[in-house]
């Protein structure tokens, strides 16, 4: 019961302590000058927040610059894999870039002297004009990936894209001993020449078009299942059309 009597004690105690500094708190507020300094007080805490809402809004901001930065930089590293497996796995029918300098010798000749050089070799012996030969395009990769499944089967792109390289080979072989005066040929060029002659028909004139005995000439291609199909699949992207006559396939370059 002492004890008791003893706790109730403490805590009034507290409790009048509390109101006290309560009371005494209100009237330092009313003095004067205390109250203009608990004014400057109040007026620089409000600052202080102002200053922290600040703060954080610019964190937040920096935060989402920071995340920003993150997925650029994912993406660029993205893009820099995707360089790095083209440059390495460059398709081999591609064209390649050959570059062309000009004699170092001649720098110090007078700029008149090549002009007129070129013009003595141009008044001398006048150019043949070169008839340029047609060849096939080759096929993309947005037409591969349109290509139906059932056509394309297991056939890669770059499958694809050797057979039309071997097949303009063979067109390329063909029309420059078309286009050779007979006069150079030899025995085995003019019995090629005469075959072509007899090839031409009246819906291949004017065109350039191969037959299946130019491909074994001219090429190491085997006409087997394999090649039928890559010629189904370039008829479908519209790079040969056939032109059947005499017992004969003539495919067309379109």
């Amino acid at each position: 019961m002492t004890s008791e009597l003893e706790q109730l004690y403490s805590h009034v105690n507290e409790k009048i302590g509390n109101i006290k500094k309560t009371l005494s708190l209100r009237n330092l507020g009313q003095d004067p000058t205390l109250k203009t300094v608990l004014n400057k007080i109040g007026d620089e805490i409000i600052i202080v927040n102002e200053l922290l809402n600040k703060f954080e809004l610019e964190i937040r901001y920096q935060e989402q610059i920071s995340s920003s930065l993150k997925e650029l930089s994912d993406l660029l590293e993205e893009d820099y894999k995707d360089v790095e497996h083209l440059n390495e796995n460059i398709p081999p029918h591609l064209p390649q870039v050959t570059v062309t300098q000009n004699p170092v010798n001649g720098a110090h000749l007078d700029s008149e002297e090549p002009v007129k050089a070129e013009e003595s070799k141009s008044t001398k012996k006048p150019l043949k004009e070169q008839k340029i030969i047609k060849e096939m395009l080759f096929i993309s990769t947005d037409e591969f990936n349109e290509i139906p499944s059932y056509m394309k089967s297991r056939l890669t792109y770059c499958q694809i894209n050797d057979v039309i390289k071997e097949i303009n080979k063979a067109v390329v072989s063909k029309y420059k001993i078309v286009h050779q005066p007979k006069k150079s040929m030899n025995s085995v060029t003019r019995n090629l020449y005469q075959r072509f002659v007899d090839e031409e028909i009246k819906d291949t004139k004017g065109r350039y078009f191969i037959v299946e005995a130019d491909i074994k000439e001219f090429t190491t291609l085997k006409a087997d299942k394999r090649f039928y199909g890559i010629l189904n699949i370039l008829r479908h992207c519209r790079r040969l059309s056939e032109v059947r006559g005499g017992g004969l396939t003539r495919y067309v370059i379109t």
